[in-house]
C-alpha cells in the first residue's frame, strides 16, 4: 500500500487534489500485518535529524544485517530478542536530541508490531528502521533552513507536494497539535514541530482522509456523520 494512494475512478483527479494522492517523496505507509523489512544502506546515526542513540557490539544471525543487528541489541537492553515501547522511546532521539515522544513511539509499534505480541522483533525492527530512515528523507528537504526542525511554512509545503491542500486556519490548528511544547523547539519565535511530531503528523492526516473517504462514498467532499460514527473515526487514528 502506497503512504497516498492514487484513485482510479472518474473522480479521481478533483478527488486527489482534494484528499491527497500518492506522491514520490512520501514514505511508504506499513499497516498491521504487513512486513516492511527492507534493511540495506546506511543507518541513519548521527544524521541530525533523528535516529537511535548508542550502539554497542554483537555477533549478528546468520543472514542478518550486521549494522542493524548491533542497533537492535543496543535497544535491546534487557536481552529478550525483542523490543518493547519504553526500550524504544529510550533509544529513539531527534535531531536536537530529544527523545521521541510516547504518542509517536505507540505509532511506531502499532505499525510494526504485525504479530501484535506488543515487542518487536528483529524483522519488525528493520522494518521500522527503513520507516525511519525513509522519514528523515522527507524531514531533510522540507527543512529548508536547516534548522533541525519543520515550521508551518515547510510542514504546508510538504502536506502540499503530498497533495494535502489544507486552508491556512487548518493547517494553523495542525501547527499548535503537533509543535514541541513551550519548553521545546521554537525557531524565531515560530512553533516548531520536532522529527517525531513530523512523522506523526503527517500520518495523522493520511489516515484521517482515508477514514473521510471511506465514509464518502459519491466522493463530493461531504458526508453525515452521528455521534458515534465520529467517535469511532477519532478513536481509531493514531
Amino acid at each position: 500500500m502506497s503512504f497516498f494512494r492514487r484513485h482510479g475512478s472518474q473522480h479521481s483527479k478533483q478527488y486527489g487534489t482534494q484528499y491527497g494522492t500518492q506522491h514520490a517523496h512520501a514514505p511508504a505507509l506499513a499497516p498491521p500485518g504487513t512486513k516492511y523489512t527492507r534493511a540495506s544502506g546506511r543507518y541513519p546515526v548521527g544524521s541530525g535529524v533523528g535516529g537511535f542513540a548508542v550502539i554497542r557490539e554483537s555477533v549478528p544471525p546468520p543472514g542478518a544485517n550486521p549494522k542493524l543487528w548491533a542497533w537492535f541489541v543496543s535497544v535491546d537492553v534487557d536481552r529478550s530478542g525483542s523490543i518493547s515501547a519504553p526500550e524504544l522511546q529510550r533509544a529513539l532521539i531527534n535531531g536536537d536530541w530529544t527523545p521521541f515522544d510516547l504518542d509517536t513511539v505507540k505509532l511506531l509499534m502499532g505499525l510494526f508490531d504485525t504479530n501484535r505480541t506488543g515487542d518487536i522483533d528483529f524483522n519488525e525492527f528493520s522494518g521500522l528502521w527503513r520507516y525511519i530512515e525513509d522519514w528523515q528523507h522527507v524531514f531533510r528537504r522540507f527543512d529548508r533552513d536547516g534548522s533541525g526542525t519543520i515550521d508551518g511554512s515547510e510542514l504546508q509545503s510538504a502536506l502540499s507536494q503530498f497533495g494535502f491542500k489544507l486552508p491556512h486556519h487548518l493547517l494553523a490548528l495542525l501547527v499548535a497539535k503537533y509543535a514541541s511544547s513551550p519548553t521545546g523547539s521554537e525557531v524565531l519565535g515560530r512553533p516548531s514541530i520536532t522529527f517525531d511530531r513530523f512523522m506523526r503528523a503527517c500520518v495523522f492526516v493520511k489516515q484521517f482522509t482515508e477514514s473521510f473517504r471511506g465514509l464518502d462514498g459519491d466522493n463530493d467532499g461531504w458526508v453525515r456523520l452521528n455521534y458515534e460514527q465520529f467517535l469511532t473515526v477519532y478513536f481509531s487514528l493514531p
